[in-house]
């Protein structure tokens, strides 16, 4: 196996679709789904421990946290559902059980819920079933199974009430039913109307009220399982909701509802949170009459840079939780966002507003990953019209940037300031500033999949359908065009000295380009397999590639060297370390696998469960330290990759980090501006708190001294009230004293008379106890006596029953006797019957035995018969077997289907002698088959006759198919004197071509030398302007004739003299006329041999126009000669299947003669 592993180090991103998919762990730690696996996050560490998913798992569906916050119950769907609880103590998520439905076949738990003791799990089975299970979980036991809707309406929500272990809550669409566990079985109590009403969420209010919100916006109040009202939530936010509600509309093009839509409801101990439309939460607080009011309103932030509704103010909230302490609401969207909110912060008059509880994370597929050299950035674009830079170091977002279309593909140039983006109409170079994304240049490559800076930077490879076009950073320009795949390029690569890319594509080539010239230096080719992915070796001898195919292929020189053997998964991308120690790939199920290099011969890698969807993109950082992994589920991972021992990978590049970033002169000057007018705001505004606070000062001062006086006084008659209470309260000490011995005495004469009184009331009683002791004692003598007597009168009904059964016993042995007697007698007289019975039958017997010899002997004589008839058969059949071998070839063939039908015989030989048996019992079909015989004999002739007819077709049909084979011979001829024909013509039209050639390069030199006498005419137009310009200076001298004529003598020395003028003007003229000439014959030749080339193509278009149609009448007359041809052998065919049936009638009647003959044989013997 590989010495180098991968380890799960943080991840980006929110799985969607789970029910309950957010949840406190404790104060600082919340739990959500994210790829395949449970993510316990700490806000204050920010670190992240991962509880990994089963591998055969097609999906969680829904997480429930006990509420001892110790176990997490994840609902994941398949083939047979299953619940897996964790144990969060244990430092990986111990897995403690796994519950299923029992008998019942569930593919998916839609919500499941722990009670409030942890004791019990519920879990809710999707449609059409929509089962409710009670389990008691720890010992995997179902306790109760109940059905809690019809198909054709559906569950979302299944709870536990708070205060009770067998109360439980169930709705849904028209569905609403409080459940109670007794006597093992759930009982449904209350039946409120709600079959129109589909409620999304519910929660627990008390231990018999609950709260339910629905897709109109209302809110339901259920008490003991009855609709007792509903929470009226229309305010100024309620039309304000409704507003947004209609703006969402029109961005989602559907139908929203009347209401905002109540998705998500939670109670706390001061009431209820529930989400009023999108990205809105309300907090309802109890109210002293039993019901609610609104306290606070939050909402999610909208984009500060527009005023329109944006895509983060749209989000519909799926789950809410608070933590332990009630300081902190956090909330998950149906877009994958994650926020928070401190409940202690109390803002008057502002509107409040959520924030990220991690970082923004990508809604939808993401497309494109990269990764530069100078800084520790990672650039990722995704479906959702984002583009984003996360900081793998820091864990955060650096940047972030939406636009109007989808981004397919980003490249991070490797100084981390430049980066390109493909969209399905252009490409995008943009810059990355301080804190925007801004544009440079836009380049027309549309539908651009893939891109790459190169290693150097100078320059980028940019990929349009089966097109790769390689740009000039520098200068923009297009350098080369790279054409050659047929389908769509799905992956390139550069080397690490820039000199040649790789790239692949669907339709199954792997080509390596020169990057200098443009050319193919090395191509693989596998029609069977579409290419996802390509990338060099560390080396950058060989290329890893992977495909549809299932396999991971290492190619060298057009030539695939070894192949990682196929699994049921298949790869979509490939990283290679730059150790060159390791392969990391991804797979369509979401795996990640780690292969060492050199590759191995058989299936050896280490397998990790990382996304929920297929990966996408792949890519580890310069220095070895992480492997980077994004997938269509939205999540961007980060993986240590460490040795056996836990260390990290040592790299020989020692690459540090810079720390430059991209400012606009405008925005620089703008910051340093505002930073300016707020220096000035801040003096002012120190200077008018200062004044404020002194006078303040004097205001509390003033306000002290007040107070303070008339705290004295309040003092001062406090005191004097404290003295006459004082007093007051001894006089009534003094009061109590004298009231407390008054009661005293009198309740001691009280206790006096009651003990005289209860003294003489027991004297009473006592005296009654004993009048009832003797009247007992009386009682107990009488029943003795009477329990005698009933002994006695028993013992006596005894005897006289004994002796009654005695007689009767007697009485029964008498008969028992007699029926024996009568049963033996019986029984003789049956053997006598039965002797006088076989005795008849033995004389029966004998005379059928009789009669039947009889019988059998006249069989005999008439198969000796039959068998003299069957002798001549023979012999007429052997002479017509005789005159059949002197046939020809057709006849052979007759035989030879003969001789297979004999052997048929052959085998149904035991059939025969069954038949034998059969003949021996029948009596009168003799005379039968005597008449078969005569017929069959008629049907030998018949047959014989149309033998001769068939014979006789035959030989016509021979004549008729050697006359046109010869027919076909001379259209062969006709065919191959055309084709030579072809070839001449073929020959003539080179020729013509080289004397086009020739004639190009002959006009070729001629405008060579029309360029040569333009330079010079230009030359001398140069010449005349200079001279234009001195003569316009002489001009300036006319006043002066010596400066004239000096000016003028400079003129005629600069230029030339009257006689050059004249030769050259000559010369000029000559080579004029010259030239005209030669463009003369020329524009002649050129145009006589365009009439040539003309002529010959329409006698080209002529032949071949001739020739299809002559192949067209071969090929008709062809294919009416093959149907007569199947035709004739179809009769054939039919009459050798009748003579065969006559042949086997004939055959079968002489075997049953023969089986007669044979016992007739055996009786005379």
């Amino acid at each position: 196996m590989s010495t180098v592993v991968a380890q799960s180090h943080f991840i980006f991103g929110l799985r969607t679709g789970v029910r309950n998919n957010l949840c406190f762990l404790d104060e600082h730690t919340v739990v959500f789904p994210s790829g395949n696996s449970c993510v316990c996050y700490n806000t204050a560490q920010r670190c992240q421990r991962f509880i990994p998913g089963s591998e055969k798992s097609r999906g969680m569906r829904a997480l429930a946290l006990s509420a001892n916050r110790r176990y997490l119950a994840v609902s994941e769907c398949g083939e047979r559902a299953a619940v897996t609880v964790f144990d969060l103590q244990h430092e990986q998520g111990r897995k403690r059980k796994v519950l299923t439905a029992g008998d019942e076949l569930a593919r998916e738990f839609v919500s499941v819920a722990f009670s409030p003791d942890s004791k019990y799990l519920i879990g809710q089975t999707g449609g059409p079933e929509w089962m409710l299970v009670f389990w008691l979980w720890e010992k995997q036991k179902i306790l109760a199974t109940v059905k809690t809707s019809d198909p054709n309406n559906s569950v979302t929500q299944v709870s536990f009430s708070p205060h009770s272990n067998t109360q439980l809550c169930v709705s849904g669409r028209g569905v609403f039913k409080l459940l109670r566990y007794s006597e093992g079985s759930l009982k449904q109590s209350g039946h409120p109307k709600v079959e129109s009403v589909e409620i999304l969420c519910h929660t627990w209010a008390s231990g018999e009220r609950a709260i339910a919100g629905t897709d109109r916006g209302r809110l339901l109040v259920f008490e003991s399982g009855e609709l007792r009202g509903e929470i009226n939530v229309t305010s100024r936010a309620a039309q304000e909701q409704s507003d947004r509600q209609a703006e969402l509309k029109k961005m989602r093009g559907n139908d929203v509802g009347e209401g905002p839509r109540i998705t998500a409801i939670l109670s706390y101990s001061k009431g209820f949170a529930c989400s009023l439309g999108p990205g809105t939460i309300c907090l309802f607080e109890k109210t002293e009459v039993d019901g609610y009011r609104r306290s606070r309103m939050i909402r999610i932030p909208p984009d500060p840079r527009t005023n329109e509704l944006t895509r983060a103010e749209c989000q519909e909230i799926d789950t809410m939780c608070i933590s332990p302490a009630e300081e902190t609401l956090a909330i998950s969207t149906d877009r994958g966002q994650l926020y928070s909110f401190s409940l202690s912060s109390v803002e008057l008059h502002k509107e409040e507003h959520f924030e990220f509880l991690l970082q923004s994370f990508h809604s939808k597929s993401i497309t494109g990953l990269s990764v530069c050299v100078r800084k520790p950035l990672v650039a990722t674009s995704s479906l959702d019209h984002s583009v984003r830079i996360w900081n793998y170091e820091t864990k955060l977002l650096e940047l972030y940037k939406e636009f109007q279309e989808e981004a397919h593909s980003v490249a991070l140039h490797p100084t981390g300031l430049f980066i390109l983006v493909g969209f399905s109409d252009k490409l995008r170079l943009m810059n990355l500033l301080i804190d925007d994304i801004r544009t440079i240049k836009e380049f027309t490559v549309r539908d651009c999949r893939e891109c790459a800076f190169s290693n150097g930077g100078h320059m980028f490879a940019a990929v349009s359908g089966n097109i790769i076009h390689i740009y000039s950073v520098t200068s923009f320009e297009n350098i080369l065009n790279l054409k050659g795949h047929n389908g769509k390029v799905r992956g390139i690569e550069w080397s690490l000295n820039d000199t040649r890319l790789v790239s692949c594509g669907m339709d199954g080539a792997v080509y390596e380009w020169n990057t200098q010239t443009g050319k193919r230096e090395s191509e693989s080719v596998l029609k069977s397999c579409s290419y996802t992915d390509v990338a060099f070796s560390s080396d950058g001898q060989t290329i890893l590639a992977v495909g549809t195919d299932l396999t991971l292929k290492e190619i060298q020189d057009c030539q695939v060297l070894k192949e990682v053997p196929a699994d049921e998964v298949a790869h979509t991308a490939v990283a290679v370390s730059h150790s060159g120690r390791v392969v990391f790939t991804g797979t369509s199920s979401g795996t990640i696998r780690a292969i060492k290099y050199p590759l191995p011969l058989q299936k050896e890698w280490i397998m990790y469960q990382a996304h929920c969807g297929p990966v996408t993109k792949m890519a580890i950082t310069f220095d070895d330290q992480f492997l980077l992994t994004a997938s269509e589920d939205g999540c961007l991972m980060m993986w240590k990759v460490i040795d056996k021992e836990g260390q990290g990978l040592k790299s020989n590049r020692q690459i540090i980090y810079s720390e430059e970033i991209l400012v606009t002169k405008s925005d620089l000057e703008e910051k340093t501006q505002n930073m300016l007018e707020l220096k000035t705001r801040l003096e002012a505004l120190q200077m008018e708190n200062e004044y404020q606070l002194r006078l303040k000062d004097m205001n509390y001062n003033e306000k002290m001294k007040e107070i303070s006086d008339k705290f004295t006084q309040q003092i001062k008659s406090l005191k004097t009230m404290q003295q006459a209470m004082k007093t007051e309260m001894e006089k009534q000490a003094r009061e109590h004293q004298e009231s407390s011995a008054e009661a005293t005495v009198k309740h001691s004469k009280e206790l006096k008379d009651l003990e005289l009184s209860y003294s003489q009331k027991l004297i009473v009683e006592h005296k009654r106890h004993q009048d009832l002791q003797h009247e007992y004692q009386r009682m107990e003598g009488d029943y003795e006596k009477q329990l005698r007597a009933t002994e006695e009168s028993k013992v006596q009904t005894l005897e006289e029953l004994t002796q009654l059964y005695e007689a009767k016993l007697q009485e029964k042995t008498q008969l028992l006797v007699q029926c024996e007697e009568e049963a033996q007698q019986q029984v003789r007289e049956f053997k006598e019957f039965t002797r006088q019975v076989e005795n008849d039958e033995e004389r029966l017997t004998h005379d059928i035995r009789i009669k039947y010899e009889k019988q059998l002997h006249t069989e005999r004589q008439t198969n000796t018969n039959l068998k003299g008839e069957s002798d001549l058969m023979t012999q007429k059949l052997y002479s017509l077997q005789r005159r059949m071998d002197d046939r020809g070839s057709d006849i052979e063939k007759l035989k030879q289907e003969r001789q297979r039908l004999l052997g048929l015989i052959r085998s149904l030989e035991s059939d025969i002698e069954d038949l034998k048996r059969q003949i021996s019992g029948h009596e009168s079909t003799n005379q039968d088959k005597d008449l078969t015989i005569c017929s069959l004999k008629k049907k030998n002739q018949e047959l014989e006759k149309l033998k001769f007819i068939l014979d006789f077709q035959l030989s016509e049909l021979n004549d008729k198919t050697e006359t046109q084979e010869d027919d076909i011979n001379e259209k062969k001829e006709q065919l191959h004197q055309l084709e030579e024909e072809l070839v001449q013509i073929d020959k003539s039209n080179t020729q013509l071509k080289l004397t086009i050639s020739d004639l190009g390069l002959k006009l070729r030199t001629k405008d060579k030398e029309m360029h040569k006498e333009t330079l010079i005419a230009q030359d001398l137009e140069t010449h005349l302007q200079r001279l234009k310009s001195d003569l316009h200076d002489c001009v300036g001298f006319i006043q002066e004739p010596r400066k004239l004529k000096e000016s003028v003598q400079t003129i005629y020395a600069r230029y030339v003299s009257l006689t050059d003028v004249v030769k050259k003007s000559s010369v000029d003229e000559d080579i004029q006329k010259a030239f005209g000439r030669q463009r003369d014959y020329q524009e002649k030749t050129v145009n006589g041999l365009k009439a040539r080339l003309a002529r010959s193509a329409a006698e080209q278009d002529k032949v071949n126009v001739r020739m299809m149609k002559e192949k067209e009448t071969l090929f008709t007359k062809n294919n009416e000669l093959r149907k007569e041809l199947n035709l004739a052998r179809a009769q054939v065919k039919d009459h050798v299947e009748q003579l065969a049936a006559l042949k086997r009638s004939v055959q079968s009647q002489i075997t049953g003669r023969a089986s007669k003959k044979g016992p007739e044989a055996e009786g005379n013997i």
